[in-house]
C-alpha cells in the first residue's frame, strides 16, 4: 500500500474546501464576465462545485455518488465559455486559492490542473 496522500488531503481536505468554495463564489458572483452565465443564487452551484472539487483533487467521490460521471464539457455546453470567461474563472479561483491558504507546491499543481480543465471547457471563440 502506498503512503502517498491525495492533493485533497495535502491541502487540508474538507476544511480547505470550506474556505475555498465560498471564497471562489464570492468572486464569481460579482465578476462582470461571469455573472451572465451563473444564476443569481449561487447556493446550488457552489454545493455542486464543492462535491466536484473534492473528487477532482482526490478526495471522496461526492460528485459521482450523487450526480454520476462529471461530464464537465457536456454539462457546460449550454453556457458560452469564451477565452475571456475562462480567464475570469481562473482569476477568481486563483484568488480564492490564495485566500484559502493553499501553499506551494500544491498551489501550482492545483492551478495547472484547473487551467487544463478550464481550457477544455471553452466552447465559444
Amino acid at each position: 500500500m502506498s503512503d502517498a496522500i491525495s492533493l485533497y488531503e495535502a491541502i487540508g481536505g474538507a476544511a480547505t474546501m470550506d474556505k475555498l468554495i465560498p471564497a471562489f463564489y464570492e468572486r464569481v458572483g460579482s465578476h462582470p464576465a461571469l455573472t451572465p452565465i451563473f444564476p443569481e443564487d449561487l447556493t446550488e452551484v457552489a454545493r455542486k462545485q464543492y462535491m466536484f472539487m473534492t473528487q477532482f483533487l482526490g478526495g471522496p467521490p461526492l460528485y459521482s455518488e450523487e450526480r454520476g460521471h462529471p461530464r464537465l464539457r457536456r454539462r457546460h455546453l449550454p453556457f458560452e465559455i469564451t477565452p475571456e470567461r475562462k480567464d475570469a474563472w481562473l482569476e477568481c479561483m486563483k484568488a480564492a486559492m490564495d485566500e484559502a491558504d493553499i501553499e506551494e507546491p500544491h498551489f501550482s499543481f492545483m492551478l495547472e490542473r484547473l487551467t487544463m480543465t478550464a481550457h477544455h471547457m471553452m466552447n465559444t471563440p
